[in-house]
């Protein structure tokens, strides 16, 4: 059960900001105001307009965490918050933390080297010029660490890392671990913040990133005939995931219910996909029946929707695969047209998306989708929210390295129980 949320996102603060520009259909992406972004082929991002002193941050603790720690600590302490949970009183090893991050510390770990070798001049660098905290930005693990403290968890603690599917797969592993019996409660979801030079000419490099520099607003348009490559983006959210009898004995509003999940990987490219979506259409179908619940009793699909070719239509014959007829009736929308792409953060992000959007019964749209593409045939939602009776919520996930992952996320079906 999803008993609270907190969400750090470009274009708005906190859950309600986020859903505001989503059903708004605004877009966030703009260029680049980290670093100036002139050298590169893609200029454009979906940066947070995040303040980790008005988020409750000490100096001290802003400058010893990375930005993707701060989005994940804020997202936590919200999501602890909006619970209702008194942490302070409960078992602390009953309590769990899963955290996703495809590239975490790179913002720290790129500053801190440019630091020692002198902006690149010096190969042997000097380690007197190191920060004190040069491990935990080698760690990703240090979030998951930061993360538990926080609320003081002492059960399980994992960092999951397997790209742009990784905050799919923290969520998946912290309902598993609450199914298992191993915890009550987990506090998981997935951060990342890679708008850094390095991570820029990474994508840049395999033309990943869209080109459209002169229209920010525009750039990231997932299922468009004239989509470019995605727009890079950061954020996090973060989620308690709670034991039914546990939530229930305490009153405890229940967002949605995590009915199913699965992961594959498709052993084929580091970067490629087949054509025919088998192995995310195999992830959907477990994922669904997982959920002991028929295709046709899917409401809403939120889509990986990189707004890369290759991806969509991957992903879009994955629906018909493990959908059939019903894909076509089905709406579906990516909301990376508005945020662009977290990496590791979007899964979870995603996820609040569709938690949001069943307890709004509204389905966001895809923004800047004017020209539908013949090989994209479904109904995707462009540009304007629709309102839509949302019980049941598919969301999916495509990786680097091959990872496809689904997830299930419903209503609380109290006469099932």
């Amino acid at each position: 059960m999803i008993t609270g949320m907190g969400v750090v996102a470009p274009g708005g603060t906190g859950t309600k900001g986020f859903w505001d520009l989503l059903t708004s259909g605004r877009t966030a992406t703009r260029r680049i105001s980290h670093f100036d972004p002139s050298p590169f082929r893609s200029q454009v991002a979906a940066e947070c307009d995040f303040d980790p002193v008005l988020a409750g941050f000490t100096h001290r603790e802003i400058r010893r965490l990375d930005r993707a720690s701060l989005f994940a600590v804020a997202s936590a302490r919200d999501c602890a918050a909006d619970s209702g949970l008194a942490f302070a009183d409960l078992d602390p090893t009953r309590i769990g933390v899963s955290v996703g991050s495809a590239v975490g510390a790179t913002t720290s770990l790129e500053r801190e080297y440019l630091v020692l070798s002198d902006s690149g001049r010096d190969w042997v660098v000097d380690a007197d010029y190191a920060t004190p905290h040069m491990y935990d930005y080698f760690t990703p693990g240090a979030i998951a660490a930061e993360v538990a403290w926080s609320v003081g968890a002492e059960g399980p603690a994992t960092i999951v890392s397997s790209g742009c599917t990784s905050g799919l797969d923290s969520v998946g592993y912290a309902y598993q671990l609450i199914v298992e019996g191993t915890a009550d409660i987990m506090v998981t979801g997935a951060t990342d913040a890679p708008i850094s030079p390095i991570a820029v000419a990474c994508f840049d490099a395999i033309k990943a990133t869209t080109p459209r520099n002169d229209e920010p607003e525009s750039a990231s348009r997932p299922f468009d005939l004239t989509r470019s490559g995605f727009v890079i983006g950061e954020g996090a959210a973060m989620f308690v995931l709670e034991e039914y009898e546990h939530a229930k004995a305490r009153g405890a509003h229940i967002y949605a219910e995590v009915t199913g999940y699965a992961t594959r990987c498709n052993a084929y490219h580091m970067t490629g996909l087949k054509a025919d979506g088998r192995e995310m259409a195999d992830a959907i179908t477990y994922a669904l029946n997982e959920s002991r619940i028929d295709p046709t009793a899917v409401d809403y699909i939120n889509a990986h929707g990189s707004g890369t070719k290759q991806n969509d239509r991957h992903e879009t014959n994955a629906f018909k695969v493990a959908l059939g007829d019903h894909a076509y009736d089905v709406p579906v929308s990516s909301i990376k047209s508005m945020i662009g792409h977290s990496l590791g953060a979007i899964g979870s992000i995603e996820i609040a998306a569709s938690v949001l959007a069943i307890q709004h019964n509204v389905v966001p749209p895809t923004a800047n989708l004017t020209q539908s593409d013949p090989e994209c045939d479904l109904d995707y939602v462009p540009v304007t929210a629709r309102e839509h009776r949302t019980d049941t919520v598919l969301s999916v996930g495509s990786g680097f390295g091959g990872f496809q992952s689904a997830m299930v996320l419903r209503r609380l079906q109290e006469d099932a129980r």
